[in-house]
């Protein structure tokens, strides 16, 4: 029989092995999935793993999905090193992305290029308004920023809702709840012709190494993360707890208004019920996939987007339901939770007593 032992000192070579052996066991588990739906294992791993990446246009797509699901995983990598639990960046997204929207909405034909700017610091503002209310309530009154921002998240949802369909719908819009198209000097700058693959992508990376520095190579990174792991140690070392928490906090929220911004002032150029994709959830797995580390994120945002991507062709090819991308993402963040056991512990076959 199988027994688990534990282990002297965690494994390191486990620590980056097992989001790889995840991969596999999802692999594995969708391949069945496919099996029991009666459809071709093949075509469907086709959709998943080689359709968003066959081509350059396909490439970028997947770079589209790829960027506000890395920018929120790196501000919530600052929250989970800190032992911050911010579930509520879909919120934070969302209000991101309202905010946003009320500049964007205020441009006319004499504007400027320059009020991107404003447009992204509005994304900002908002995520870190929403996410300072988290903060406030865990700081003051000590309640649980689990439940506070997961919370707030429908309430968001609810601002969005009574935004397109009251104050800011299009009365030009056939009574659909959305907001007039946004004019076309507010869009986000492209990258490339053809290619909706926006300055986002730049901003995202330079993201990720500045997360790099802060994290690893500043007093304020170290600080935060003793915080998190041992705030008895930081409170000895003259570390405020509460400066921890306010940073994590406001650092998560205004990375995920970020991304809202970027979303509805590049791809969708408008703002509609439909802004939320999910992507404040599934930036959660983003960063654990990736190891809480910026540069492990970064594929683990790619891996999330051709999920995303998957999801939608295996509705329009197979005829499945798009709700298969929720699916695989929870499967690789189960399989990532069991094969993570084997960082702290070792299998070991031990023969039964009294067998030969």
């Amino acid at each position: 029989m199988l027994k688990l032992e534990a282990r002297p000192q965690p494994s390191k070579f486990w620590g980056y092995a097992s989001p790889i052996l995840a991969l596999l066991v999802t692999v594995v588990v969708g391949v069945a999935l496919f099996m029991a739906l009666g459809k071709d294992p093949v075509k469907g791993l086709q959709v998943f793993f080689w359709e968003p990446i066959k081509s350059q246009y396909a490439l970028g797509e997947l770079m589209v999905k790829a960027t506000p699901l890395l920018i929120i995983a790196l501000g919530l990598a600052v929250c989970f090193r800190s032992n911050v639990w911010n579930i509520g960046a879909e919120g934070q997204y969302l209000i991101g992305a309202i905010f946003a929207s009320g500049v964007a909405l205020l441009a006319d034909k004499d504007t400027t290029g320059w009020i991107v700017v404003p447009i992204l610091l509005a994304g900002v503002l908002g995520g870190m308004v929403w996410g300072g209310i988290t903060a406030l309530l865990r700081d003051k009154f000590n309640a649980s920023e689990i439940l506070v921002s997961l919370m707030l998240v429908y309430v968001a949802v609810l601002v969005l809702s009574y935004m397109v369909d009251g104050p800011w719908k299009d009365p030009l819009g056939h009574n659909f709840p959305q907001t007039k198209n946004f004019e076309a000097i507010t869009r986000i700058p492209r990258l490339f012709k053809g290619s909706r693959v926006s300055i986002g992508l730049l901003i995202a990376l330079v993201g990720v190494a500045g997360l790099w520095v802060f994290l690893f190579r500043t007093r304020a990174g170290f600080a935060q993360q003793v915080g998190g792991l041992a705030p008895a140690a930081a409170r000895y070392a003259g570390f405020s707890s509460r400066k921890a928490l306010w940073i994590a906090l406001l650092t998560s929220g205004g990375a995920a208004g970020l991304a809202g911004a970027l979303e509805v002032a590049g791809p969708l150029g408008q703002l509609t019920p439909y802004v939320p994709a999910g992507y404040g959830f599934a930036a959660i797995i983003v960063a654990f996939v990736g190891r809480l580390h910026p540069v492990g994120m970064v594929f683990s945002a790619v891996l999330m987007s051709m999920f995303y991507i998957g999801g939608e062709l295996a509705q329009s090819r197979l005829g499945l339901p798009k709700s298969l991308t929720g699916v695989f993402q929870g499967l690789l963040l189960f399989s990532l939770l069991a094969c993570d056991t084997l960082i702290a512990y070792s299998v070991r076959f031990k023969a039964r007593k009294g067998s030969i």
